[in-house]
């Protein structure tokens, strides 16, 4: 269990903690990765599943370094910016730690990203040379990359293709790159938001950030180097590249990358084969593991904990995972890239009720209050308002955008998430959702996770979610968008049925959609805003949603 500081007693004490004082890294990433290195040299670091290839942890140092002369070969300088928009893949990790080595900053590229994204980000990131494959499933990069270059303009410098010699010649060309390239407070990586308003912002991340983010999640995790985390979630995201690669890093894990993207099939055959103690995913991730015609034939024995996040957590799935993945030892971390991700998280070790109903206590060396969004002040403990955060996690800024960065993050150092939250007496956080996503009908407050945890309890339903749409009478109602287990039917009213009488009536969704899967992001977020759309659209309610409110 954390140890959890919290200030005052009895029913007035009011929202703030702090997590455990553990001495913080004052390290690079670069030589994090020289010192795991040097304690492991022989044991295994790295598994690119799909790729057939595995470094030891003295391969990742040496291949690190090979990769940061590449860099400086081509004419990279400490400060300098270069992009990766690919798939999960073993280069992938490669110029994560050469360019730490380098000290040149990575800017991940969303793999999602077309051609008015992809020109934006070149351009806002000044991005002197990005990796990238010609094509996949997905996309023809080549021709995307050609489209977001027209009338170009744009600072880029080099393009090195993955899976071809391209990359090879970059390695072969290499060049001596300072030895002190980078220091613990400079920026290492550049993380960009979803845009969901406005532009896309640039998170910029330190190697302090970044380093001590996964010493901490790892505290959480009892993380050590006989540890294997198998991760298929996207590295281009902070769940991919700070709680999976920056943790194994940290500790001397090894690191199991299962596919390019996100297979349920695939993640399930890499657990069994390289005997995974751990596994990671989103919500979504888990029931298509769960739901996939073959689970039970794979032997998942091996696991002991693993990490759901990126996406509220039902607590019916949590159960679920636990019991049939045997990870009876699943935990919830919560954050948001500006936060280098993690804020707060529960310890495999905490009582299952800790595990499952919050989502953990403050980090080491991280503060936590809950504020009135409106007066910021401080609430009494229980009461639910705005999370905000201070410590080594909270990022530099957004990269050429001080009125975001000042809008963000306030006088005192304090991060405002925008995130609604209950502090417990106990000092643990339970997460009610985005302050954006509460539905408010006829006057009464209805935050969506609380009714999707509802309905999960449902034993026909395999994942649901909850928005709201406009109503002429009411101001706004509920949707339910049901996804249910395999071979099972059900109706609306039957759905209904199961919530009159057992929660609030104003909860009870008026309407209820069935369908199959989700819109999603790439890393498996359900987009909300498509879900809330598509609605309006079908029930015709534009007009409705059009008009303007005070």
């Amino acid at each position: 269990m954390q140890t959890i500081s919290l200030p005052g007693a009895g029913a007035k004490a009011l929202s703030y903690t702090r997590g455990a004082d553990v001495p913080l890294i004052e390290k690079t990433i670069s030589q994090v990765l020289a010192d795991t290195a040097a304690r492991f040299p022989d044991r295994e670091a790295l598994v690119a599943y799909h790729q057939n290839r595995r470094l030891t942890w003295a391969g990742l140092d040496r291949e690190a370094t090979r990769t940061a002369r590449g860099l400086a070969g081509l004419g990279l300088r400490p400060g300098d910016r270069a992009g990766v928009w690919a798939s999960n893949c073993l280069e992938w990790i490669l110029l994560q730690h050469g360019a730490a080595r380098a000290g040149v900053i990575l800017v991940n590229v969303n793999p999602a990203y077309r051609s008015h994204e992809l020109r934006y980000v070149l351009k806002k990131s000044r991005i002197r040379a990005l990796f990238l494959r010609e094509k996949d499933a997905r996309a023809n990069y080549r021709e995307i990359l050609a489209d977001s270059r027209n009338g170009d303009g744009l600072p880029l410098d080099h393009t090195v293709w993955l899976g071809d010699g391209s990359w090879d010649e970059m390695i072969s060309a290499g060049a001596d790159f300072p030895p002190d390239a980078a220091a613990p407070g400079d920026v290492a990586n550049i993380q960009y938001t979803s845009g969901t308003t406005g532009s896309p912002k640039g998170v910029m991340l330190t190697h302090r950030n970044l380093v001590n983010d996964g010493m901490a999640i790892g505290l959480c995790l009892k993380c050590g180097e006989d540890d294997r985390i198998c991760s298929p979630v996207p590295l281009y995201h902070c769940f991919g590249s700070v709680i999976a690669s920056m943790v194994a890093t940290v500790y001397g894990a090894a690191l199991i990358l299962p596919s390019a993207q996100f297979d349920a099939r695939a993640t399930l055959e890499a657990v069994e084969r390289e005997r995974a103690t751990m596994l990671y995913g989103v919500p979504t991730m888990y029931v298509a593991e769960l739901e996939h015609p073959e689970f039970d034939r794979f032997d998942l024995t091996s696991l002991r904990k693993g990490v759901m996040s990126g996406a509220p957590c039902p607590i019916e799935l949590m159960k679920h995972v636990g019991r049939r993945m045997h990870m009876e030892r699943m935990t919830i971390p919560y954050g948001q890239t500006e936060s280098s991700p993690v804020i707060t998280m529960s310890s495999v070790d905490d009582p299952f009720e800790r595990r499952v109903m919050t989502v953990g206590a403050a980090l080491a060396n991280v503060e936590v209050q809950i504020i009135n969004p409106e007066t910021k002040e401080r609430l009494p403990i229980g009461e639910q308002g705005e999370l905000c955060t201070r410590g080594f996690l909270v990022m530099t800024g957004y990269d050429a955008d001080p009125e975001s960065t000042a809008a963000a993050i306030d006088s005192e150092g304090w991060l405002h998430t925008g995130d609604l939250a209950v502090m417990r007496p106990d000092g643990y956080i339970s997460f009610k959702g985005r302050a954006k996503d509460t539905i408010i009908r006829g006057g009464e407050n209805i935050y969506p996770r609380e009714v999707e945890d509802f309905l999960h309890a449902h034993p026909k339903i395999a994942d649901v979610y909850v928005v709201g749409i406009p109503d002429a009478k009411l101001g706004e109602t509920v949707v339910a968008w049901v996804q249910l287990k395999g071979g099972e039917e059900a109706t609306a009213e039957e759905i209904r049925d199961f919530c009159r009488g057992t929660i609030a009536y104003f909860k009870v969704p008026q309407f209820i959609r069935f369908v199959d899967g989700f819109p999603m992001t790439i890393t498996k977020k359900v987009q909300k805003f498509l879900m809330r759309e598509q609605e309006i659209k079908e029930r015709n309610l534009e007009a409705i949603a059009s008009q303007e409110t005070a």
